[in-house]
């Protein structure tokens, strides 16, 4: 195919007048049977370096993406123009799912979207062979390398199925970020002869910008005012879920419209704020590094990250997700010293210990087991379990069984020692990257040159643009009016316990603080564990507060408080001064009907719930039926004591049970 007749099959279908000229050399090398690895910037156009070929094939394309937002907005996209197109993700239903994949099976659709996870999945392993391939896409490429900035072990298989593939099958592997490192080892997995298309990394259009600051207030403080004079909408990126809600919760207190995001809100949640954020409903979305990729809004004008990257890799793909459109567009990094604490952390922690592997292998010399019973087994979070095992088959130390649709992990018999070389390697790797970060808060020189340089692209100059090139230093100054607004904003911020279920009449509850966050957590460590007597009376003001900003309306029937583990009778006292106070009448017949250990003793969800499953019970019943009542406790973590209760007085005929605790933990998800 000439060009010329692409470029008019081009207007036909996806109403575009031509090609870029990089975006040709692209598709005509895939319409040639050839594989190739594309680097181009995000806003370059590399979607459309597959979409139109996958039209042009007879077959069915299969892009793999690790970003559900950028399939649902593509599949639109490709449906609005006629397009037959689907995807099959986590966030469907097992029905939907497998109807696409019979679409796909039955030559229904051109293109499918589809998570690299998925492969582990039965269903598509017998689907695919049944699907008549034309083109293979591996979106997010530099996931398939270990030196990548997002490795994921599901994209290997990726490449056990480019490799049944046959040498003149065309394979595009796309990515805005691979280091020259990263590429040469995308290409090496990919097979022989891939060819390497690498484009300008230069975003004329950004002012990347760093501001120094010395702790969390004038993080705060910097936001605020920054955000009420800026035009535009925005993304402000944290280390933590927690952060993106205590940083949101400012904001509004400072009457500006923002929203927080992460990973553990529920899918209708996370597409209700993907959705407002398209529509500009708010000034900003704050975020962990959970949002972004996929997002394609090209009016994004400003980016802020409040905590450091773990590399310029990291950087550079977060922040070029603003400004598409081709207009000014702002980025800010706040750091402060400590700001280094926490990618560290992770980065050393990024491997379970050597004993923790031992954990595994040794239950599974036992027996073959599946993921949940090894979390039950070990005591190992499910996150854990996920990165031991990767490795654990990656060095063939175990192998996947399936006994019958259930799928299980089984040791092999004299399977070699595990090898933690590549392991130690890979973490020096990324305290170097983060050092190299650090480089760039403290550069005098030109900021993108410096990012497109580390990224491989060495034809880039000074932007002229950046807050070195122009001479800027910024600085926040916090006078006593910004001090007396954010002691308000802590007086007057209560954290919400998400723990509604449909299956329960439980509702979300409320904390007086977080644990970890301000004094309150020692404050009850002291009482429990070091002799400190009754929780004082300055925290049952606090909860008191808190239970009048979260339920003021409500009219509660009963108070109940949890039975305690190993806090005496602190809880029971501490529920009977809320008592008094709100005239709520309390009772004392929650009882625990067997021993449970503390919850704290357990790291994942499977080995919590099982606890305290059916560990309760009250008398009498006629006490709860048709009551709402207020359940008290002293520190709320996984929810799975209230959790079980819950649903336990609800059973019982609760109309209502909501929770109130004096302190929420933090936690340490940062996704």
């Amino acid at each position: 195919m000439t060009r010329t007749e692409a470029e008019s099959r081009l207007k036909s279908i996806f109403k575009l007048e031509k090609f870029y000229d990089d975006q040709w050399a692209s598709i005509s090398r895939l319409l040639n049977g050839e594989r190739l690895l594309l680097i181009e910037k995000t806003g370059f156009g590399k979607s459309l370096c597959y979409q139109f070929p996958a039209t042009q094939f007879k077959g069915l394309t299969v892009i793999f993406s690790p970003l559900i937002a950028l399939m649902r907005d593509q599949v639109k996209y490709l449906k609005s123009i006629g397009v037959e197109a689907a995807c099959v993700n986590s966030e469907q239903g097992q029905d939907e799912n497998s109807k696409i994949l019979d679409k796909a099976k039955n030559g229904q659709l051109k293109t499918l979207y589809i998570a690299p996870e998925r492969q582990e999945n039965q269903e598509w392993l017998d689907a695919v062979r049944l699907m008549n391939l034309s083109m293979v896409v591996i979106d997010e490429a530099h996931c398939i390398s270990v030196w990548g900035h997002d490795f994921r072990p599901a994209f290997r298989r990726i490449i056990n199925l480019v490799k049944l593939l046959p040498q003149n099958f065309p394979v595009l592997a796309t990515t805005a970020t691979a280091t020259e490192r990263v590429a040469n080892d995308i290409r090496q997995q990919m097979g022989k002869n891939v060819a390497l298309k690498r484009g300008n990394l230069l975003r004329d259009n950004f002012f990347l910008n760093v501001v120094i600051v010395n702790d969390e207030d004038e993080k705060m403080v910097w936001l605020a005012e920054y955000l009420s004079k800026v035009d535009g909408n925005g993304l402000i990126y944290t280390g933590t879920r927690v952060t993106t809600e205590i940083f949101s919760a400012w904001l509004q207190f400072n009457h500006i419209e923002a929203i927080n995001y992460n990973a553990g809100l529920d899918a209708l949640s996370r597409n209700e704020i993907e959705e407002g954020l398209y529509s500009n409903r708010w000034k900003c979305v704050v975020s962990t590094n959970a949002l972004g990729m996929g997002i394609d809004k090209p009016d994004i004008r400003f980016i802020i990250h409040t905590q450091i990257p773990q590399s310029p890799i990291h950087y550079y793909q977060e922040i070029g997700r603003a400004g598409r459109d081709g207009k000014p567009t702002q980025l800010f990094l706040l750091f402060s010293p400590v700001d280094l604490d926490l990618p560290t952390h992770f980065i050393k922690n990024s491997r379970p210990s050597l004993k923790n592997y031992q954990r595994v292998i040794d239950a599974l010399k036992e027996a073959p087991l599946g993921e949940w019973d090894l979390m039950r087994k070990t005591n190992l979070t499910q996150t854990q379990i996920r990165v031991i095992k990767a490795d654990l088959l990656d060095q063939g130390i175990i192998k996947e069984v399936l006994y019958g649709r259930s799928k299980k992990y089984e040791y092999q018999f004299n399977a070699p020692a595990l090898d933690t070389i590549p392991f130690e390697k890979l973490r020096i790797f990324k305290l170097h990257e983060l050092e190299q970060m650090f480089k760039y808060i403290h550069l005098k020189s030109c900021r993108m040159e410096y990012l497109c340089k580390y990224l491989g692209d060495q034809n880039v100059k000074q932007c002229g643009k950046c807050d070195n090139c122009r001479n800027l230093i910024q600085q926040v100054n916090i006078n006593d009016f910004g001090r007396s607004k954010i002691e308000g904003f802590r007086d007057s911020y209560f954290p919400e316990l998400i723990i509604q279920s449909e299956s329960s009449n439980i509702i979300n509850g409320v904390a007086a603080s977080y644990y970890g966050v301000s004094n309150v957590g020692s404050i009850i460590h002291r009482c429990k564990y070091e002799n400190g007597g009754d929780f004082p009376d300055h925290l049952l003001k606090k909860t008191l507060r808190a239970f009048r900003h979260k339920f003021g309306s409500e009219k509660f029937d009963l108070i109940i408080y949890i039975p305690p583990t190993e806090s005496g009778v602190l809880v029971k006292n501490f529920a009977e001064k809320v008592s008094r106070v709100l005239k709520i009448p309390i009772s004392n017949n929650l009882n625990k009907i067997r021993f449970t250990d503390p919850q704290k003793i357990f790291n994942n969800s499977v080995l919590k719930k099982d606890n305290v499953r059916n560990a309760f019970s009250y008398e009498p019943i006629q006490d709860i039926i048709g009551k709402k009542i207020l359940v008290i406790d002293d520190i709320f973590d996984s929810g799975a004591t209230i959790k079980e209760i819950g649903k336990y007085l609800t059973k019982l005929g609760a109309t209502l049970v909501a929770p109130l605790v004096i302190a929420k933990t933090v936690g340490g998800d940062i996704a």
